[in-house]
């Protein structure tokens, strides 16, 4: 039988296709026939229906724990987000020019740290992308006053900036592995999806690059 998919003889795009993330969460659902399934093993006998409760509760405190390694992973994310704040602060008071370094997202980064928005993945998400932006701004600036990079205190806040994106990088990439756990589970009929339709969970959104980080990633770099 033939590829239903065949790259060597199917029709190619050649403009390529932008891959973005769907802020969305979607809801589980489970529909009549869930019911009648389990209302058959109760019918059929004691024994069948035990079983598959016994097989809920493990699915429901399966799904419990998940929920706890996602809350994990984020705060992981969390702390790497916090030190990049406190490097650009430093940063921006060695400049002798004030930059805005947006009230609003390091409020917003001190909820994070309170657990205020710990379930937010949305606004993690968004506020990881401000703070790229914030460092681009003091990026700008260090290119308005070259003298500055021979400053021993501006290398090393660069130097601890890349140092953090880079544990960010792998944070994120272990919040969306835990991420892409969670959204196959709630979906795996029978237990854990009837139990995720009843406890009304819905998918969670991964991390995304910003559109800048993405229109960045198009240029031309050498």
């Amino acid at each position: 039988m033939a590829n239903e998919l065949d790259e060597m003889t199917g029709p190619v795009s050649q403009e390529g296709r932008d891959v973005n993330v769907i802020q969305k969460q979607i809801p589980v659902k489970v529909g009549w026939g869930s019911t009648f399934f389990e209302v058959i093993l109760w019918v059929l006998a004691i024994i069948p229906g035990l079983v598959f409760l016994f097989m809920k509760i493990k699915a429901k405190e399966y799904l419990r724990k998940l929920q706890q390694k996602i809350q994990h992973d984020a705060s992981q994310i969390d702390n790497y987000l916090e030190q990049r704040v406190v490097i650009l602060q430093n940063a921006a008071r060695l400049l002798d020019k004030a930059i805005d370094l947006d009230k609003d997202t390091m409020t917003k980064i001190a909820q994070y740290r309170s657990g205020n928005h710990a379930s937010d993945d949305n606004l993690r998400n968004e506020t990881s992308q401000n703070i790229d932006r914030l460092f681009g701004q003091v990026n700008v600036a260090f290119e308005q006053y070259p003298n500055l990079k021979a400053h021993d205190e501006i290398n090393e806040c660069l130097r601890q900036n890349s140092y953090l994106q880079k544990e960010i990088t792998a944070a994120r990439e272990l919040y969306n592995d835990t991420v892409y756990t969670w959204n196959s589970a709630i979906q795996e009929w029978p237990t854990k999806m009837i139990v995720a339709a009843k406890q009304g969970y819905t998918t969670r959104i991964p991390f995304a690059a910003s559109a800048e980080v993405k229109e960045q990633a198009r240029g031309v770099f050498f």
